[in-house]
């Protein structure tokens, strides 16, 4: 399952900006990968907190090998050192135990987070343990796949910015012109800046200042 995007997306965004329409069309469609299911998609985000990519997907592959499915119900029944052994630190293990038993008394309602508007949602995600705003925008993105997401604490969408738009410094005032410029479809805005930020487009780089030593 991937993000769900199309022409009426692309068609505003190119629009809107020139640089960006740019980049949609060396890039072309992006497939990005997607969870439906919350809960698993949570623990996903929370077993790839600081670590590579790489081994976020090994440790991922583990642990689903292990259970079949990511449910709370799973993760009660598995012992913390069972957990552990597919590679998580003790704290996140700590993290998506207190998740599960959330869910499973009920004092997290995920059937009521599928219906909160954004703001809402973030907020009710952000009481959980080793959650931020970061990770709860990445759920609202790559789980409930919502159209109007853009991240400020994300650091490859700040890089995106810079490259393709040469700046030096992404700071909260320039951040919000371009969050305005792409609302109501910042979403995919995001998809295309990451993709950028990975070296998509091999003649775009970082315009940040290099650190003097």
């Amino acid at each position: 399952m991937y993000f769900k995007y199309g022409e009426k997306e692309i068609s505003y965004l190119k629009n809107k900006d020139k640089k960006l329409a740019g980049v949609i069309e060396k890039i072309g469609l992006i497939e990005r990968e997607m969870d439906p299911e919350l809960f698993s998609a949570l623990v996903h985000h929370i077993v790839g907190q600081q670590i590579s990519t790489k081994a976020q997907a090994t440790i991922w592959e583990r642990m689903k090998n292990s259970f079949g499915s990511v449910t709370p119900e799973r993760v009660l029944n598995a012992s913390v050192d069972e957990i552990r052994s597919f590679g998580i630190s003790l704290r996140k293990v700590e993290y998506i135990k207190d998740f599960a038993e959330k869910v499973h008394t009920g004092k997290f309602d995920i059937e009521a987070a599928y219906k909160m508007e954004d703001d809402e949602l973030i907020k009710y995600l952000t009481t959980l343990k080793g959650v931020g705003v970061w990770t709860a925008e990445m759920i609202l993105l790559f789980c409930l796949q919502r159209p109007n997401v853009f991240s400020f604490d994300d650091l490859a969408i700040q890089r995106g910015l810079r490259m393709v738009y040469h700046h030096r410094k992404i700071d909260r005032k320039l951040f919000e012109k371009y969050r305005r410029r792409f609302s109501p479809y910042c979403s995919v805005a995001s998809l295309y800046l990451w993709a950028v930020s990975n070296g998509e487009i091999p003649e775009m780089r970082d315009y940040a200042p290099k650190n003097k030593r």
